[in-house]
This record gives structure tokens, C-alpha cells and sequence, in this order.
């Protein structure tokens, strides 16, 4: 025992180390590479503020991973449908590509809109320090609530930070109330409505769809699966029965009996056989038991709700896709066609989840809960990979916009509305997300995957499809909300369906979320204040 237990550890910890030098080299060669590129790319302007706002731009890309990445991974890892290592496969590839494929060609400079600067004369080197120090701010705040394990949102972050470096700009351009004019104080007051109404909403969306599929589904299976166990047992006592009522005949008794037995043994293997034709007590109950069974539909449930559930995740996975992933590229689609594409793949999910619950045979059609897990497992990997698509086409922003703006004014020198965003910049992002997810995203998965409630492939489902539909049609209504804070919600609504909801934890998750803006908002007057007085 000593010998093997000793040999364990080593391996373990060798094939750890592999595998996070192998993540460290990744994101160091293409740091590396990115920086090459980018010296050339800004014509070897301010190289030493071009290579220390990379520095910072990564390592924000690096913290979104370990928070917002792994805040959406969270729910399929706590419901056991993914490991970690092959959610961070699916993340490589959907966030990376969305990043890369339709993270869009030019970024805002200004985030969301949240500071005017137009009033004040900033040169282009203090726009560098303003978008620069909320870079800063943003990534070592995401970087302190991911090793809390806390879900915070980066969009928040990066906003407070902008806010916090412009009124410190502002204060020492034209004064305090000139400063404060230049805040969207109503951007903010949004802000504030979102802590409330992107967990609501995400939780009462999940409190209703989980509740539907537990009461019929997940319940049915229970009951049919309790059903199935009462009758193995009746034919066991059948046996058991049967037996004792046979030693208790006479010998001749026997003879009558077993022979009468052979008979219905014989009668008993036609497809027609009825009660009728059976002349042994034995027999008689056997049939009833088996006919009972037989006429049991375990498939119900899976057969007449998992495909219209399916169904519907199809549809609006494809919207979140199409509507909000693909909605920085310009390919011509218009909402008609939008909208014919998701009822194609709503159509393609459904006949695939009907045809593979019609071919559901053996052991599977009484072990229902394994047969219910698997089905939701799929569809899970489904909803996980596209909000991987649209998280990487969308919430790299975060990060790329403050960096894109940063490079374009050192190349142009001047300040424009809009920045180049050119493919190495999200390709280096993208890679920095999963790196960060790999290296520190533990925590967060731990807190959203199974501190805040118990998850199953069905549960997890439900919470990831609940917060894209809501993330998806506040977006079309033009709602404040947060995919984080959203997630979070429907997390807490499968808690309240099932009554183990961890109330206590989200007390420090829900104070994180308020002190989110005005923290990053401090760190980036101070990291503003440091750089002016550095260059």
C-alpha cells in the first residue's frame, strides 16, 4: 500500500505540471508573438505604453476567462455533463472562434456610452492613461472576486473603470462638477436595475422550466421507475409463493400440477396467449404481472416533452447565435431569414431527440434516470457551445475595447469614436481567456457548478437555457441585464425548485455585484493618478 499510494502522487502532480507549463508557454509565445506584431503594427510609436497595456489587456482577457468564462461553464460542470478539461475544449473552440470569426472589425472606444469626453480638451495621451487605468482597475478586481470563487460581471468592471479614470481626467481638466457632467449617470442607474432584474428574471424563467421538466418528466420517471420495482418484487414473490405451495402437494398432488405446469409453459410462449388459456394459478398472476409491465409506457415522459424541450433550447440557442454572436458581422441576414434558420434547427433538434427516445431499448427503458441524463447531457453540450460562440463574439469587447482604442491612438494620435480591431488581437485575447479559464476559473465553476445548488445534466440545462432566453429577449427589448447576474438567477431558481438553494453564499456574491463598479471605478482613479505621474 505504501508503495503504490507513494507512486500516485508524483504522476498526478507531473501530469499537472505539463499541463499548465504547456498554458503558460501557449500564452507567453503568443504575448510574444502579439507584441511583434504590434510594434509593427503601431509603427513603433510609445513602445514602452504599447507593451505595458498589452500586458494589462491580456492579463484583463486572462481574468474574463477565469470569471465570466467560467461562470458559464459552471452549470454544465456541476451537473457532471462536462470535466473541466473538456469544457475548457468547448471553450477553446466556441470562444475563440467566436471571438475571432464575429467579434467584429471595430469597437467602441468608450464603453456602452458611459463618459462624454467631448466637452474637455484630452489629448490623446490622457485618453491612453483613461482607457488603460480601466484596464488595470477592471482585471485585478475580476482577478481578487475570482479567487473568492465570486461571479461578477466584467461589463460592470470595465464600465466603473472608465468612470473612474474619466472623473479623475475630468477634475483636473475643467473641475469637480465638470467631471461629474461628463458620467451617463442614467447608464448607471441601468446598471444598478440589472442587479436586481437580470437575477430575477434569469431565476424566474429556471424556476418555471425546471419546475415543468421535474414535475413531468423527472417525476413520471420516478414514480414509473417505483412502479417497475413493485412489480420485479411481485414476481419475485410470486416465485417465492409458488415454490412454498408446491412443497406443501402430495407427491401425486405434484405430478398433476407440474404437468399441468409444462402446459402453460408451452401456451404461455404464443404472442396470443390469454389469461383464459392458462389453467395454474402460477401462470395466471405471472401474466398479469408481465402484462402490467409490458403495457407500463416508461417512455412517456422523454417521448412527448424531451423533444419539444429540445426543440425550444434549439431555437433559442440559434437566436442567441445569430441574433447576438453573428451581430457584428455584416453577411446580409435579415430577420426574416434569422428567424426561417432557427425553426430549421428547432425542427432538426426535435425529429433527432424523437427518433433517438423511439430507439431507446434494453436496460435504458427502466433505468430512466440514467436514459433522462444522457438526453440532457447532449442538449447541455449544445446550449454550453453556443453561449461559448456568443460570449467570445460578444464580452471580449471587455477587454478588446479599451485595448483597440489604446492601439489606435498610438498609431493615429488622435482620438476617434471607433477602433480598428484587427485578428491577432482577438486571437491573443482568445487564448488568454482560456488560459485564465484553466488556471483560475476553478473557483468560480465550484460556486455556480455546485455551492449555490445542486446540479444535474437536467437542472444545468435548464439554468443555462433559462439565462440565454432571458439574456436574448432583454437584448431585444433593449432591458438591462447581465449574463452573469443572469446565469446566477437561474442558478438560485433550480435551487428553490429542488429546496437547497445556498442563500448564505449569495449574500457575499450579491455584495460583490454592487461594490463591482465603484471598486473598479477607485482602482482606476488611482491607476490614472500612477500613470500620469510614470509617463
Amino acid at each position: 500500500m505504501g508503495i503504490s499510494s507513494s507512486s500516485t502522487e508524483p504522476t498526478k502532480s507531473v501530469g499537472s505540471m505539463r499541463i499548465n507549463l504547456f498554458f503558460a508557454i501557449l500564452m507567453i509565445g503568443m504575448t510574444a508573438y502579439f507584441l511583434w506584431w504590434g510594434l509593427d503594427y503601431t509603427m513603433h510609436q510609445q513602445t514602452t505604453l504599447f507593451i505595458v497595456a498589452t500586458a494589462f489587456g491580456v492579463f484583463m482577457a486572462f481574468n474574463i476567462g477565469g470569471n465570466d468564462v467560467a461562470n458559464s461553464f459552471g452549470t454544465s460542470v456541476g451537473a457532471g455533463t462536462l470535466t473541466i478539461p473538456q469544457a475548457l475544449g468547448v471553450a477553446a473552440i466556441f470562444e475563440v472562434s467566436g471571438a475571432v470569426l464575429a467579434g467584429g472589425e471595430v469597437t467602441d472606444t468608450i464603453r456602452s456610452g458611459i463618459v462624454n469626453l467631448d466637452g474637455l480638451s484630452v489629448t490623446p495621451n490622457q485618453f491612453i492613461y483613461v482607457m488603460l487605468s480601466a484596464l488595470i482597475a477592471a482585471a485585478f478586481w475580476l482577478l481578487f472576486a475570482t479567487k473568492k470563487g465570486l461571479p461578477v460581471s466584467t461589463t460592470h468592471s470595465i464600465i466603473g473603470g472608465v468612470v473612474g479614470s474619466s472623473i479623475v481626467l475630468g477634475i483636473t481638466l475643467g473641475g469637480t462638477e465638470m467631471a461629474l457632467s461628463t458620467v451617463n449617470w442614467g447608464k448607471i442607474g441601468t446598471i444598478a436595475i440589472s442587479w436586481v432584474l437580470s437575477p430575477l428574471l434569469g431565476g424566474v424563467l429556471s424556476y418555471l422550466l425546471y419546475g415543468q421538466i421535474k414535475k413531468n418528466i423527472i417525476e413520471y420517471n420516478d414514480k414509473t421507475e417505483a412502479h417497475i420495482a413493485v412489480l420485479k418484487d411481485n414476481k419475485k414473490m410470486l416465485k417465492q409463493t409458488h415454490k412454498a405451495y408446491l412443497d406443501g402437494l402430495t407427491e401425486s398432488e405434484q405430478l398433476a400440477y407440474t404437468s399441468a405446469m409444462l402446459r402453460d409453459q408451452e401456451i404461455y410462449k404464443d404472442d396470443d396467449c390469454l389469461v383464459e388459456d392458462l389453467e395454474t394459478d402460477y401462470y395466471k398472476a405471472l401474466y398479469k404481472v408481465e402484462n402490467e409491465r409490458s403495457n407500463l409506457d416508461t417512455l412517456k415522459a422523454l417521448k412527448q416533452w424531451v423533444p419539444i424541450i429540445a426543440a425550444a433550447g434549439g431555437a433559442v440557442m440559434a437566436s442567441l447565435v445569430i441574433f447576438k454572436g453573428l451581430k457584428n458581422v455584416n453577411n446580409g441576414m435579415t430577420t426574416l431569414q434569422g428567424f426561417l434558420i432557427m425553426g430549421m434547427i428547432a425542427a432538426l433538434v426535435w425529429l433527432a431527440t424523437y427518433i433517438y427516445t423511439k430507439s431507446i431499448r434494453g436496460k435504458h427503458k427502466e433505468d430512466l434516470t440514467k436514459a433522462t441524463f444522457i438526453m440532457f447531457s447532449w442538449m447541455q453540450v449544445f446550449t454550453a457551445s453556443a453561449f461559448a460562440f456568443s460570449h467570445g463574439s460578444n464580452d471580449i469587447a471587455n477587454a478588446v475595447g479599451p485595448f483597440a482604442a489604446i492601439m489606435d491612438v498610438i498609431r493615429t494620435n488622435s482620438i476617434s469614436t471607433e477602433a480598428a480591431v484587427p485578428p491577432a488581437v482577438m486571437l491573443t485575447f482568445g487564448v488568454a481567456l482560456i488560459v485564465g479559464l484553466w488556471f483560475i476559473g476553478k473557483e468560480v465553476i465550484q460556486t455556480v457548478g455546485t455551492n449555490l445548488a445542486k446540479m444535474h445534466p437536467a437542472s444545468g440545462f435548464s439554468a443555462e437555457l433559462a439565462a440565454a432566453a432571458v439574456v436574448m429577449g432583454a437584448s431585444t427589448m433593449g432591458l438591462p441585464v447581465s449574463s452573469t447576474h443572469t446565469l446566477v438567477g437561474a442558478v438560485l431558481g433550480i435551487g428553490i425548485v429542488n429546496r437547497d438553494t445556498n442563500w448564505a453564499l449569495m449574500k457575499p456574491i450579491g455584495l460583490a455585484w454592487i461594490i463591482t463598479l465603484p471598486a473598479a471605478a477607485s482602482m482606476s482613479a488611482i491607476s490614472y493618478i500612477v500613470l500620469i505621474n510614470i509617463f
